[in-house]
């Protein structure tokens, strides 16, 4: 019997030397001597510029005041914190001390914010002034200390005990390249958000993957400037643009909230040439009536990550950044996270295909799966990706069976995404198998909603699914079976949800229907939920 062909779909690009044995931190800060007197991080909000070797030396400071603080390798600290340069010092502080960071959105409502303290076993967290009454209880109960980074509340500490700390004050540690450094929450492709570890390995990896090699994958160099609006505590943002960024030495506008006028007048005034964005900016840009007052021609490389991105938004742009490379990337968090990216972004750049989300990154092996048996596809076939290389994660904190579910037995990586690999090696996706929903980039869990749903005593049994948005890509709707002689109402359900979480898991539409139908097994069968909204159901 003959054996089956195996289908293995690799980089162009040929592969590199990862250091991938150095700790994160020194081997972002590799090349530093090159450029240290060079901008590391403006803060758009008030100016303030530092230079690399003031970076380098700041989370040397930080890493001596969390020391201080009782904390050591191994422990975990939680950044609850939107954009800010102290982000990067603390991340990269508790780097330096083989210590964890799990990131957190500031905008989760205080029980969020709870289950991922608690389930990483945070010891500090980092956030601002705003913020901090939201886990303050937490951390009275839990001797837990709070940090803000701005004006310091009664009962918390501020970010100068960290960062006015001694840098020669840092305990010896031996970081081993499988130590975990960043703890970022995924709901995966099923169930509720688990916390990812991923590596010094798998981060450095991933970064290498993207940025370095004399032909890269991602061409960023020293004089290039990177905006970073989208959210630190989003995996994207925190290895494509802050630690790429850092590894090749360029400036890094750290721009704190979404705004789309403030956006534009920042590129003009900063000429900002890369601009790691997610579709509903784009969209944003292409609608903008007062785009064209703005210079955008600085941009040269427009990177769309976190959601698909469509073909006529694409050739919307045109006219907007006329300068610009457009293309996507795709990434998991699971996956380290990048998986594949646009060829056109490479210092020798490769013609591309409209639609594509690029090509599977250099050092790694991608494969298409047939979901039923597992065998790998040929071109052009559509299946689940699954990634096989260092840079995907450890696997899921204290949770065996989700890491196995995920990750098998020859190490590959099953994304619970649909996708194809056509004849020129460009991955397009085109479905997915996971449940989760993707709304402006951010995960929203059905599981999460379904259980606060069904806790509600009106409601007997729930169901959430996406439904297709111009703007957001993805919202949560709900279906809903009410309780016998109850009338809760579309508006009270969605008032009930929006109490308990962050606004883009809050739910959109609400249906009722007489029962949800499900799989002998219990298990939600949300295609025909899918097609009855297709079919146009109402209330």
């Amino acid at each position: 019997m003959e054996a089956t062909q195996e289908f293995i779909y690799r980089s162009k690009l040929p592969d590199i030397n990862i250091p991938s044995h150095l700790p994160l931190h020194s081997y972002c800060f590799q090349h530093i001597s090159k450029f240290s007197s060079n901008p590391c991080l403006i803060n758009a909000g008030n100016g303030n510029i530092y230079t690399y070797a003031d970076v380098h030396l700041t989370a040397r400071k930080v890493a001596a005041g969390l020391n201080r603080l009782g904390i050591r390798q191994g422990d975990a600290i939680m950044l609850l914190l939107q954009n800010c340069p102290e982000f990067v010092f603390s991340f990269l502080g508790a780097s330096y001390l083989g210590a964890t960071s799990t990131t957190a959105n500031p905008f989760y409502t205080p029980a969020e914010i709870e289950k991922q303290a608690t389930a990483s076993s945070a010891r500090i967290i980092i956030t601002q002034a705003c913020f901090a009454e939201k886990v303050k209880k937490f951390a009275e109960e839990n001797d837990v200390k709070i940090i803000c980074i701005d004006e310091p509340v009664a009962g918390c500490l501020h970010f100068s005990e960290l960062s006015q700390a001694d840098e020669n004050d840092i305990p010896d540690v031996n970081i081993s390249p499988d130590d975990v450094v960043a703890l970022p929450y995924s709901s995966g492709t099923v169930g509720l958000p688990k916390g990812v570890m991923l590596t010094h390995k798998s981060m450095i990896t991933s970064v290498a993957q993207q940025v370095d090699g004399e032909n890269p994958n991602l061409y960023f160099h020293l004089d290039d400037v990177i905006l970073c609006v989208l959210p630190m505590f989003h995996i994207y943002s925190l290895s494509s643009v802050v630690l790429c960024g850092l590894r090749v030495g360029a400036a890094i506008l750290i721009m704190q909230k979404f705004e789309i006028n403030t956006l534009m007048e920042l590129v003009q005034k900063h000429k900002v040439t890369i601009a790691p964005f997610v579709p509903p900016i784009l969209l944003a840009i292409a609608k903008s009536p007062v785009a064209h007052q703005y210079d955008l021609s600085s941009i040269r490389t427009v990177i769309s990550g976190a959601a698909p991105m469509g073909k006529e938004l694409e050739d919307s742009l045109g006219s907007k950044l006329p300068n610009a490379v457009i293309g996507q990337g795709y990434g998991m968090t699971e996956a380290g996270p990048v998986l594949s990216m646009c060829l056109a972004f490479a210092k020798e750049p490769f013609e591309i295909k409209s639609g594509a989300c690029g090509t599977v990154v250099r050092n790694a092996e991608m494969k298409i799966i047939n979901p039923e048996t597992g065998a790998s596809l040929p071109p052009n076939q559509a299946g689940e990706i699954c990634i096989r290389g260092d840079q995907i994660m450890k696997g899921y904190l204290n949770d065996i069976e989700a890491t196995k579910e995920a990750i098998d037995e020859e190490k590959w990586l099953h994304t619970g995404d649909i996708g194809y690999i056509d004849d020129n090696d460009e991955l397009f996706i085109v479905d997915r198998l996971k449940e989760i929903i993707k709304n402006r980039g951010f995960q929203v869990a059905p599981a999460e909603l379904e259980a606060i749903l069904i806790a509600h005593p009106n409601i007997v049994d729930a169901a959430v699914v996406p439904m297709k948005d111009e703007a957001a890509g993805e919202v949560p709707i709900a279906f809903i079976v009410r309780s016998n002689g109850f009338e809760i109402t579309e508006d009270e359900i969605k008032e009930y949800i929006a109490k308990q979480v962050v606004y883009y898991k809050r739910i959109k539409r609400v249906f009722f229907i007489e029962t949800i139908p499900k799989a002998p097994s219990g298990k939600i069968l949300r295609k025909d939920l899918k097609a009855k909204l297709a079919a146009g159901f109402s209330n």
